[in-house]
C-alpha cells in the first residue's frame, strides 16, 4: 500500500502581523487540509530491492554511498538514480508546529509518515523569521485566508494535482527518480506519477508561453560538475507548499544539482516571483540515493477517504 497526500492534516495557529503570517502551534488540531489517496501497488509487480550490479558495495554487500560519483561518457557527473530528500528532525518539526507533531505521529499512516515529509513541504519559508519574509502584503493576506479556509474538497486526482506542483511533489514522503541522457534529463515524481523534462540540447527558454504549465518548462546546462536548471512558463494553479504560499505565472526557478559522491546529491533551488515576493529566496535540500530501489506507480484505485471528507 502506498499513499498520496495532497494536503496535510496538521494543527496550526495562524497569526497575521504587519510583517507576515506566523504559522505556529495549534489551538487544537485544526485542519489545514487533509486528503489521502491510497494506491494499491502489488510488491511482486515492482522492481523492489533489485541488486543493481553497477552499485559499488562494501565488503558486507551494502551500497557504498561514499564511493566516487559515477560519470557519463563525456565526463559529467551522472545524476541518475532514485533519490530521497533529507529528513526533518523531530525537534525541528516541534519548533514549527509544536504539539501538533506528536499528534501527527500518533495518527501516522504507513507511507506518508510526517517524519518522511520535508519541512519545506509544510512551509517553504520555514527558515525565515517573520521580519525577514519576502512576502508582499497581498501575499500575506492570501496565505492567511487559505489557512483559515476548510480543507479542499477535491477528491479526483486531477483536482489534487492542482495543489501538488513544483517543488512540493519532491518534498513529500515519496522519492524521485532522475534519468540523465545526453540531450534530455527526466525527473520522475512518484507523487501523482508526474514528470519534468529538462532539455540539454542547446535550446533556450521562450520569452512568451502559449500554454503555461503546472511544472513549467526547463532547460539545463553544466557549470563544471554542477547541473544548472532554469525553469519558467508556470501557470498559477499550484502552490509552493501545504501552507498555501502562492506563486504566479511570473515565477522563475533556478536549480543547482551537484552529486558530491555516489550516494549524496545536493540540490539548491532559488525562486523568483516578483508578483508575490519582494526578492528571490533559496532553499537547500540534500538528497540520499536509494540504491537497489525504485519509484512506484500511483493510482487512486483503493481510495476510501473522500466519502468521509468534511464530516465531523
Amino acid at each position: 500500500m502506498r499513499t498520496f497526500v495532497s494536503r496535510f492534516r496538521i494543527g496550526l495557529r495562524v497569526k497575521r502581523t504587519r510583517r507576515g503570517v506566523i504559522v505556529s502551534q495549534p489551538a487544537f488540531i485544526k485542519t489545514v487540509g487533509a486528503l489521502v489517496i491510497a494506491a494499491v501497488a502489488p510488491l511482486s509487480a515492482q522492481w523492489l530491492k533489485y541488486r543493481d550490479p553497477t552499485v559499488p558495495r562494501t565488503k558486507d554487500g551494502t551500497p557504498n554511498l561514499s564511493a566516487p560519483a559515477p560519470r557519463t561518457v563525456d565526463g559529467k557527473p551522472d545524476l541518475s538514480g532514485v533519490w530521497t530528500h533529507e529528513l526533518t528532525t523531530a525537534d525541528e518539526w516541534k519548533r514549527l508546529i509544536g504539539p501538533a507533531y506528536d499528534q501527527a505521529v500518533k495518527t501516522d499512516i504507513p507511507g506518508m509518515e510526517i517524519a518522511r515529509v520535508h519541512k519545506y513541504a509544510f512551509n517553504i519559508l520555514s527558515d525565515l523569521k517573520p521580519e525577514d519574509s519576502p512576502m508582499r502584503p497581498e501575499t500575506t493576506a492570501l496565505v492567511a485566508r487559505r489557512l483559515s479556509e476548510p480543507p479542499l474538497a477535491a477528491c479526483s486526482t486531477g483536482q489534487q494535482l492542482a495543489t501538488i506542483g513544483f517543488p512540493i511533489a519532491g518534498l513529500l514522503a515519496e522519492p524521485i527518480k532522475i534519468v540523465q541522457a545526453p540531450r534530455l534529463t527526466l525527473v520522475l515524481y512518484e507523487v501523482g506519477g508526474v514528470h519534468r523534462q529538462i532539455y540539454t540540447d542547446g535550446r533556450t527558454l521562450p520569452r512568451e508561453y502559449d500554454l503555461p504549465a503546472f511544472l513549467g518548462y526547463s532547460v539545463g546546462r553544466w557549470e563544471r560538475d554542477t547541473f544548472v536548471v532554469e525553469t519558467s512558463g508556470f501557470n498559477d494553479k499550484t502552490r509552493f507548499d501545504l501552507a498555501g504560499h502562492p506563486h504566479s505565472d511570473q515565477l522563475r526557478v533556478v536549480e543547482r544539482f551537484q552529486r558530491r559522491d555516489f550516494g549524496h546529491l545536493d540540490l539548491e533551488m532559488t525562486f523568483d516571483d516578483p508578483k508575490f515576493y519582494t526578492k528571490p529566496f533559496t532553499v537547500r535540500i540534500p538528497h540520499t540515493l536509494l540504491a537497489d530501489d525504485d519509484i512506484f506507480e500511483m493510482f487512486d484505485e483503493n481510495e476510501k477517504d473522500c466519502a468521509h471528507m468534511g464530516r465531523k
